[in-house]
């Protein structure tokens, strides 16, 4: 079609029908259209752009699959290959899988790829027989190895040494960022899920506290957690989660802390004053978690001071350590409350996640930059969430 026919189609705002030739044969027929005030449209071109374009949404989604269930990246290519007849380099699947896990936070940010449920899902039956909606939610923080900057400059000076013993002009190499400070780095997620864990929603920051703090609000405020009936927090009675609960003003109808958490402070100090194997101190551990788990707050506290008085001046030192403890959570150690409402007073689930999300990063030998660990593990929050689908989805409409 010459310039002149194609304007006086355009100015009439009809079809343009033309054809589409891919690897030198006419495969379609391209429509364009044209409307006065809105200017052309080609639908056929989001096609077009996903054929041509150097990596498939379906091998991105390959890639990001395999590099889940491998223990590296070379693994995870050579299973691609097994699987789909896919022959590219692990470092290039590397920067596929990278990549897609930095698009995932962009997105997250952005409010594009946001929980699949809301709070008023989370129905369930209390104990008085009435149906309510129950949310808990839980934070933590978790380790995982970086390289550090002495590494680095380790490994660009062996990549120096290999480019000159090559003996041929090589491009320049990238500017190389920052290692960390430190071989391992703490990163923080906040978990949201109902009560039989059919609802799950988990988000991750390699932030300090207040980014963490502001991911709680940020998550909570697009599930509709303030309008649960119930919304339950169980943590381990970490300081920085607290002060986070409150300075966020997350609408909590109660924070416990985890049973567990308590459980092993206690063990900590009867073994420190029984001794281990010591068969007295037992049966102390198991009333004094009887009588707070099924009595509360106040009777642990007077069976403990009543312990206390009758211990050597060294051992009470270890009695005060835990009274201390227990004394600075004493708003949060609520277990008959909890178990009358039939609430969970643990936060295994949130301990789970701090296990599952940074177990890819966790291979013999392996060390990561900050922002490509992090978004490693954004994949996992993202499938673990149930949004994979939909991300997917979201990719084939707009391949780039």
């Amino acid at each position: 079609m010459d310039k002149a026919s194609g304007q006086r189609l355009l100015s009439k705002g009809v079809e343009d029908h033309s054809t589409l030739t891919i690897n030198g044969r006419v495969s379609l027929a391209r429509k364009r259209y044209f409307l006065k005030g809105q200017g052309s449209r080609s639908p056929l071109d989001a096609l077009v752009d996903a054929t041509e374009a150097t990596v498939s949404v379906a091998t991105r989604g390959l890639c990001v699959g395999l590099n889940g269930n491998s223990k590296s990246f070379e693994r995870a290519n050579e299973n691609l290959k097994a699987a789909a007849q896919l022959q590219m380099s692990g470092e290039k699947l590397r920067q596929i899988v990278e990549a897609e896990g930095k698009r995932v936070l962009a997105l997250e940010v952005s409010g594009q790829l946001g929980p699949l449920w809301m709070a008023a899902q989370c129905k369930v039956l209390a104990p008085d027989g009435k149906e309510v909606t129950r949310v808990y939610m839980g934070c933590d923080g978790f380790m995982a190895p970086l390289v550090t900057e002495v590494e680095k400059q380790k490994r660009l000076a062996k990549v120096k040494l290999r480019r000159q013993k090559r003996g041929k002009k090589a491009r320049p190499l990238p500017s190389a960022k920052t290692g960390a400070d430190g071989p391992w780095k703490e990163f923080k997620l906040v978990f949201f899920y109902d009560q039989e864990m059919e609802h799950r929603h988990v988000a991750l920051t390699r932030g300090n506290c207040e980014a963490a703090g502001l991911l709680m609000s940020r998550e909570a405020g697009r599930l509709g957690f303030a309008a649960a009936d119930e919304r339950v927090g169980n943590i381990d009675g970490g300081p920085w989660i607290i002060n986070q609960i409150e300075f966020q003003q997350m609408p909590m109808s109660a924070t416990g802390l985890d049973f567990y958490h308590l459980s092993q402070h206690v063990y900590a100090a009867g073994n420190a004053v029984f001794g281990e194997e010591d068969e007295a101190g037992k049966a102390w551990v198991a009333t004094l978690l009887h009588r707070v788990k099924h009595e509360g707050y106040e009777a642990m506290w007077e069976h403990l001071l009543e312990w206390r008085k009758g211990l050597t001046r060294s051992k009470r030192k270890v009695a005060d350590k835990l009274i201390h403890y227990i004394a600075e959570r004493k708003e949060m150690i609520l277990y008959p409350e909890f178990l009358a409402r039939g609430w969970q007073i643990g936060s295994g689930p949130t301990e789970c996640q701090c296990r599952l999300l940074p177990d890819r990063l966790k291979g013999a030998g392996m060390r990561w930059d900050a922002e490509n660990a992090e978004a490693v593990m954004a994949l996992e929050a993202m499938r673990i969430s149930g949004q994979s689908p939909g991300y997917w989805q979201m990719c084939i409409s707009c391949p780039n």
